[in-house]
């Protein structure tokens, strides 16, 4: 059965469209444009190779400690993303540091990391 959701205004300010996602779907294609690609965005081969393929060695179980989400002691879970922290790569960027160096992540189960993107990113992606 098809979803239900309810239709609204696209949440760029000033846009009349309607939606039932967040962006109307010229907003949506605007934003993703703005953001790149993943290459555009640093995450190339280096990244694969010595971050992520690091972080995942070093932490095969995720370590998230989210005291607010529901688990005060690492999870267990198994490691699918090996995440920025505390710094994001932006900011390791900014800094002068090497973003693709493991000692700059942790590893996180997709859980983990969706709860910790959306809390480290309210506004979304693009924000």
């Amino acid at each position: 059965m098809p979803s239900r959701a309810a239709w609204r205004v696209c949440s760029v300010p000033g846009c009349p469209e309607f939606t039932q996602r967040g962006r109307c779907d010229d907003h949506r294609r605007e934003a993703e444009q703005r953001r790149g690609s993943a290459r555009q965005r640093g995450y190339g081969t280096r990244h694969e190779r010595d971050f992520r393929k690091g972080v995942l060695a070093r932490d095969p179980r995720c370590v998230c400690m989210d005291t607010a989400h529901d688990h005060p002691a690492p999870c267990g879970q198994s490691s699918r993303h090996a995440d920025h922290h505390p710094l994001d790569r932006r900011e390791l960027t900014a800094q002068g540091l090497d973003p693709d160096d493991p000692r700059h992540g942790r590893g996180l189960c997709p859980s983990c990391h969706s709860k910790h993107t959306a809390q480290a990113q309210p506004g979304g992606w693009n924000a």
